[in-house]
Order: C-alpha cells, then structure tokens, then sequence
C-alpha cells in the first residue's frame, strides 16, 4: 500500500502479531513506539477477540485487519494533541463463560473503547461487563441481533443475522430453486441456532433441522441424512473448526447438494478444505478482495512479510472479510476518539451514535440500537479448481 509502511512490518508486526499466537491474554501493542513523537500521550483500544478455542481462527483474521491499520496509522489527533494508539489485547477464548472475565481485563486496562469480539455469544456475555463500566464496545462481525439489545454501550459494523438469513434463503430459492432444506448448527451455539431460526421463517419451503455436541469430530450422521432426506440445499452456519471438517467430509461423499454458509464459513482455511473437490460451496460475507485494491495490497503485503501474519491467517494471504472489517472498526474507533476530542470513556460513547465514516467495506453508521445501517452483502462461491473466492452475487433482503 503505502512504501513507507514496509519499514514498520519487521519489527511493529512481531509486537503485534504476537497477541494472536495463544495464552490468555496479552498487553503488548501493535503500533510502533512513537511515543516520543506523541508528547508521550497513549490511548488504548480494547482489542476483545478469541485467540484460542473454536473461533480462535476468525479471532485471529478479524485482529490482522486492527494490527495492520495500527501500523499504518499509529497515532489520532484528539483535541489538538497527538496520541500514541495502543492496542491491548483480552482472549475471550471464544467461550461464553470466559468472556466476562476477559471484559474484566479490558476495564482494568484503562481503555477508551473496545473492539470485538469475534462470535456473537461471547460479545453477548461481555456486553453486560463494558455497560456497567461505561465502556463503548464496536462489534465487528458479532451478527446476532442479542449483542446490542438491551445494552445501550455495543455498536457493531457488521450486517445482522436477520438479514444475512433472508438473503441466503432468497439465494437459495433463486440460484437452485430449493424447496427443501436441511439446516446444521452446533447445539446451544446462540450464533449458529439464531441464523437456523432466521433462515428457516425466510425459507419458502420444507426444512429438516439437526443440532450436534459441542466437540463433535464426525459429522457423517448428519450429512448421510442430508442426502437421505433428498434436499436441495444445505444451511451450515457453524465455526470455522467445524466447517473445514463438515466441507471435507461433503467431498469425500461427494455431496451433490450445495452447501451454504453464513460469515464464518468466509475463511481460506474452510476455502482450503474445499480444495480440489466437487463441493458447492457458498458464503456471505461483508467483503471481497478487489473492492479496495489499494487495501488488497497492502494487507496481502502485511502478511507476506511475516510469517506469524501468515500462520494467523491459515498459511496464506486470501484475504478474509473479517479481516478488513477489523481494519474499518480500528479506523471508526479513531473518529471517534477525535470526534469526542478526548480519550475519556464515556465522551467516547456519547461520540459514536453521530458518526459516518467510509470504509473498505463500504459506508458505516449506526441506526437507534447501535446497529449498522447496511443493506447488501455479498455471496462467494469456492473455486475449487483455483483455491480462491469469487464473486457469486451481491445481494440484498427482501
């Protein structure tokens, strides 16, 4: 992107980047040490994201999109003084009842606002932690209508689960014109049993609904009763660990029935899976690469020059729509802090219901509840032969 940003990668990404690895938690910053050129003044963002557990490897991908733009810009004007930005890091260990302590350890950080989290469950047991201390939390792809209800601190930029339901269902319906199908989510997962909801009241048809164990490592049963049940269509809207093993399973079989997957399944590691095979394989997401080839290139070149990058992001450097809408949350965490001229918590929060901001994903702003005003998602599809995502459709609700 920016010539001058490969000066920063070797040694601001270690720092970085080493929040993702593992453990519990980390408080090491991803910018660079400016403080100096800052006057010494330091904001800090919560970054509360899983790094471990199921959804460790979207935790991952949505903090590469923070870390990159905190390399890129590492410092904010807020009233007139510049600002140090540090990022520190809670693993919420993609658990539920982790999640409020990991809330806990943002508060004692002394954070302005936070971000995250990756999984729409563990945002919904930290809400109550951020709400009571005054803190402002920017959810980035916690899509569950749950997060924000009820709780007057969470915002989020992504599109939510009603929605990405209907337009998965209408797609459905109009690319295999399906009339029956069967849907799969992990037993007591909020995320994956609210998406099964949802689409199944936008679904014109016959639904047949399976839930399995957490833990679960053959998924055999289920799909041999998929193809049993002769449906047109397969609605799984589970974790990243689930989907590879799901996808590589449909291959094996030779699944004839397309499968289709909500933002999670949006991953090069389920694309990977998928690999070679016969499966038809479609997601919705909030991003596909070339919508900011400026963008494109410079995340892409962040992750080629380090090889933790590389690993955080499944081996190589498709680049996830989580990833750049962690980058779009770390910059609308920025106008907020210089729209609020100060780094206190509650300025902060009272600054964000007001705010637009324009960015790789498209335009955000919030509605009454603190959700975000989008309408259009976009559907991929596996190009099994070619190991990429491409553009199946961008589409809207009806």
């Amino acid at each position: 992107m920016k010539k001058a940003l490969s000066l920063l990668l070797s040694g601001a990404m270690v720092l970085g980047l080493a929040a993702c690895g593992g453990g519990s938690s980390t408080t090491e910053s991803s910018a660079p040490d400016d403080s100096q050129a800052a006057g010494g003044k330091e904001v800090r963002i919560g970054v509360f994201e899983p790094s471990t557990g199921d959804s460790g490897p979207g935790g991952k991908q949505e903090m590469l999109g923070m870390q990159y733009a905190n390399v890129e810009t590492p410092t904010v004007e807020i009233g007139g003084e510049t600002y140090t930005v540090k990022l520190e890091y809670a693993d919420n260990g993609s658990d539920s009842a982790k999640a409020p302590t990991a809330a806990s350890e943002l508060v004692s950080k002394d954070v302005s606002l936070v971000l995250g989290s990756y999984g729409s469950g563990v945002s919904m047991a930290g809400g109550p932690i951020f709400d009571e201390a005054g803190l402002a939390a920017i959810g980035v792809t916690c899509t569950n209508p749950g997060v924000t209800a009820g709780n007057d601190y969470y915002y989020r930029i992504c599109f939510l689960d009603d929605f990405q339901a209907q337009v998965l269902a209408n797609f459905a319906m109009e690319k295999f014109s399906a009339k029956k199908a069967y849907l799969l989510g992990e037993l007591g997962n909020e995320y994956d049993q609210g998406l099964l909801s949802y689409f199944e009241q936008s679904f014109d048809g016959e639904v047949v609904k399976d839930s399995f164990p957490t833990n679960t490592s053959d998924f055999s049963t289920y799909l041999n009763k998929a193809v049993a049940e002769n449906v047109d269509v397969i609605f799984c809207p589970v974790s990243i660990t689930y989907a590879t093993q799901i996808v590589k399973l449909a291959a094996s079989m030779g699944l004839e029935a397309p499968i289709l997957g909500s933002d999670t399944l949006d991953s090069n590691m389920v694309l990977e899976a998928a690999s070679g095979s016969n499966v038809k394989l479609y997601v919705s997401t909030f991003y596909q690469e070339g919508g900011s080839p400026e963008f494109d290139q410079g995340i892409k070149d962040y992750i080629n020059n380090n090889s933790t990058a590389k690993t955080n992001n499944g081996g190589n450097d498709t680049i996830a729509a989580v990833t750049a809408m962690g980058y779009d949350a770390y910059y609308v965490a920025l106008e907020a802090l210089k729209a609020a001229g100060s780094t206190d918590p509650a300025a902060v929060k009272a600054a964000l219901p007001s705010l637009t901001y324009t960015g790789v994903s498209g335009t955000i702003a919030f509605d009454e509840q603190g959700d975000a005003v989008r309408d259009t998602a976009y559907i991929k599809t596996a190009d099994t032969a070619n190991n990429v995502w491409a553009l199946e459709t961008v589409q809207t609700a009806k």
